[in-house]
């Protein structure tokens, strides 16, 4: 049903994404899809990475360790923006159409007083994407 099974990843949080990252992997397992993980950083050094190359080359290494952990085909795509988070909903939406996913599976949290104003990126991006989201609390 899946081919494609992109999954929103912050590597300064990815305790946070746990439960997003089951299921995403038991999607894969199901249907016998390609994990895509996908980060947005900064074009300045971060807490995680002096640079975007250093950051992709992380990236890489959890989508190796969560393919090898689970027996799944993971890859990842790392992009760099001037400000992740004003930029991260569109990159986000851009990266499901270059990677042909038809599906998202992206991690949010339980609504506050913020998403009463603004949108969460969850949100944010099921609005948005021309392909099936599932936003996993």
């Amino acid at each position: 049903m899946f081919k494609k099974i992109m999954l929103p990843i912050d590597l300064e949080h990815v305790e946070r994404l746990e439960k997003a990252l089951h299921v995403g992997v038991d999607l894969a397992r199901l249907y016998g899809s390609t994990i895509c993980l996908v980060g947005v950083t900064a074009e300045t050094p971060t807490a995680i990475a002096h640079n975007p190359s250093e950051y992709a080359q992380k990236l890489q290494a959890v989508a190796a360790d969560l393919a090898e952990t689970n027996e799944v085909t993971a890859e990842a795509v790392a992009y760099a923006a001037h400000d992740p988070a004003v930029d991260l909903d569109k990159t986000l939406l851009q990266a499901a159409r270059e990677a042909e996913a038809d599906l998202i599976v992206i991690a949010s949290h339980v609504p506050g007083l913020p998403e009463h104003l603004f949108a969460s990126h969850g949100g944010a991006v099921a609005s948005h994407a021309t392909m099936s989201v599932m936003v996993i609390r």
